[in-house]
């Protein structure tokens, strides 16, 4: 009778289970931790802004800048400024780097693997930023803390990194759901901003990390989201002409705000510590006036949405916070800028409906329906992420009925923005690469699988030099490859086809004599051979390929083990194999 394997639970068979491309349900186990674990980070960043709150507000709230005296509310953007300068300019100029961007960089560029020092340092910076006054959001600290330990949980347990890719999209789409409790939309943006492709074995592992982050959110915050949104309605087509102007309005703002961002090469010679004061002077100015420009701005933005903001604050937040915003990333200030280009749309949105009003005073909807326009069509049009937009504002609204004019201002807006700007949207810009790697499509297919599902395990190592006997007793198990060693090093350089070994002893299959120590040199018999470098069992084809390339190989033999001197090799991976499984996932897919 046939025996019956039984499933492998161990932990080394669940590493080489989620090497392949089709490790579902192995990815949704790490989709959920992912979805708790940033879920929990997020409460507790949450839970300190709200500290900073009691501590520096007289009503607790951290957003309640406009019930400070002008003098202090002026001073706190200088001191955050200060102790955020005073963290980061301990650290190099790679350690300084945090927030989306970050994210994006890591994940192109590194698999997804983030140093503890930025994870650090985004802790402080979120914390700072946001209780010190500055235009900046909590929407980017929670996109990196949660990315950042999902990836590090996969580390500590040696996953390889084509799952650690996965877990900083369900890091990045429990981040965005704990703090707006919107799932859909986190589910969205992790894929549209951040991954950059839709594939069912990426969706379903970052859903449940986004389900899980709104559940463990709501737990403590209760189901409704972050900014309240009164039940609005489109009043009559007649709007339609309206909301177009207003969405090519808002493209040119966000246009404006990418500008500005990138910064100016004078503004960026100079050193540090007078960017960031020339950042904290310029919030301070504004704020002296209109405090409203400090922090993230929900408190303006339901405002806004309740129809309560006077004309000069939303003039305000939406040139005002807007220029802000921009010029503080520009002078190199990591701040996230979600929460307030929500709040500058809303504010611009609402100006636009205004105006609506003043010109169409019969059958015009309320301001508040732009500001709710508004806000979709600036984080798409900033972001360059229209179905995010739109799902933040179904999940926000709960009303169907506001999906046709939102998908009409979103893209009108994401489409003047892309024209005009000419950038990939701001994240991308802010890159040092510019393009997104993984835009390719042969990257992202070899980015889904890790090298053991594709090496070939079946070989032999030996020295160069052999006898006849020796190199009879190494085809004994059947090999596919002979790895040959010839450095001082032990390490092999060489790979030989056994079947060319095999014909070689066939062919030349003489009488016994009696010197049967004759040696044949292995790099003497005709056949394949591949010139081998080291890559690790962790490493994505992507990876693989790219070190083929960098090496110009055709073959790379594969380590484990984190010891030197007690690493291993578990197989062979050649470029015609990559090339191979990429035909056949193309063939599959297409």
């Amino acid at each position: 009778m046939p025996r019956l394997s039984l499933p492998d639970f161990s932990l080394e068979g669940f590493r080489r289970q989620l090497a392949n491309v089709d490790a579902l349900p192995q990815l949704c186990v790490l989709g959920v931790v992912s979805g708790l674990v940033t879920g929990g980070l997020m409460v507790v960043f949450r839970l300190l802004l709200s500290l900073g709150g009691l501590l520096l507000f007289p009503d607790g709230d951290p957003e309640a800048f406009e019930a400070l005296p002008s003098a202090l509310r002026v001073l706190m953007p200088l001191v955050a400024a200060a102790l955020i300068g005073l963290w980061l300019i301990r650290l190099p100029p790679e350690g300084r780097r945090i927030g989306v961007v970050h994210v994006i960089d890591r994940l192109t560029y590194h698999q997804g693997r983030f140093p503890l020092r930025n994870w650090l340092a985004q802790w402080w910076v979120g914390v700072v930023s946001v209780i010190g006054g500055l235009s900046a959001g909590r929407e980017g600290p929670a996109i990196h803390l949660g990315a950042a330990a999902s990836t590090g949980l996969g580390q500590y347990l040696r996953l390889p990194h084509n799952s650690l890719r996965v877990l900083v999209a369900c890091g990045t789409a429990a981040g965005i759901s704990a703090s707006f409790n919107t799932p859909i939309a986190g589910v969205i943006f992790a894929m549209e901003v951040v991954m950059m492709e839709y594939t069912i074995i990426g969706f379903m592992p970052v859903i449940l990390a986004s389900s899980m982050g709104a559940v463990v959110a709501q737990l403590v915050y209760g189901p409704e989201p972050a900014i309240g949104i009164p039940d609005l309605h489109l009043r009559s087509l007649l709007d339609l002409p309206w909301i177009l102007a207003s969405a090519l309005l808002i493209g040119l703002l966000a246009a404006l705000f990418v500008r500005v961002a990138r910064g100016h090469e004078r503004l960026q010679r100079l050193p540090m510590a007078p960017r960031f004061a020339l950042a904290a002077l310029a919030v301070a100015g504004v704020a002296w006036w209109y405090p409203e420009v400090q922090g993230m701005g929900y408190d303006t933005l339901q405002l806004a949405l309740g129809g309560a903001a006077a004309v000069d604050v939303l003039l305000a937040v939406a040139i005002g916070k807007l220029l802000l915003t921009a010029f503080t990333v520009a002078c190199g200030i990591p701040i996230s800028i979600i929460g307030p280009i929500l709040v500058v749309g809303g504010a611009a949105g609402a100006l636009c409906g205004l105006a609506g009003q003043a010109l169409l005073p019969v059958g015009a909807s309320a301001p508040e329906v732009y500001a709710l326009l508004g806000m979709a069509a600036m984080m798409g049009a900033v972001l360059q992420a229209p179905l995010a937009a739109l799902m933040a504002l179904l999940e926000l609204t709960h009303t169907p009925g506001i999906i046709m004019p939102g998908m009409l201002a979103v893209v009108v807006a994401s489409l003047t923005s892309r024209q005009l700007s000419r950038s990939q949207g701001f994240f991308l810009t802010q890159t040092r690469q510019g393009l997104h790697p993984l835009q390719q499509p042969l990257m992202q297919a070899l980015s889904r699988v890790s090298v053991p599902a594709v090496m070939e395990r079946s070989l032999v190592r030996t020295s160069r030099m052999v006898t006849r006997d020796q190199a009879s007793a190494l085809l004994e198990s059947n090999p596919a490859w002979v790895l040959i060693e010839r450095s001082t090093d032990d390490k092999p350089t060489l790979a030989l086809k056994a079947a060319d070994l095999a014909r070689w002893l066939l062919e030349h299959d003489e009488p016994e004599s009696e010197d049967d120590s004759a040696l044949l040199d292995l790099l003497e018999i005709p056949g394949q051979r591949l010139d081998m470098a080291p890559i690790h069992l962790q490493a994505t084809l992507s990876e693989a390929f790219e070190r083929l390339n960098d090496k110009a190989l055709d073959a790379l033999y594969v380590e484990h083990g984190h010891r030197p001197k007690q690493k291993r090799i578990s197989g062979i991976i050649t470029r015609d194999a990559i090339e191979r499984y990429y035909r056949f996932s193309d063939s599959t897919h297409g």
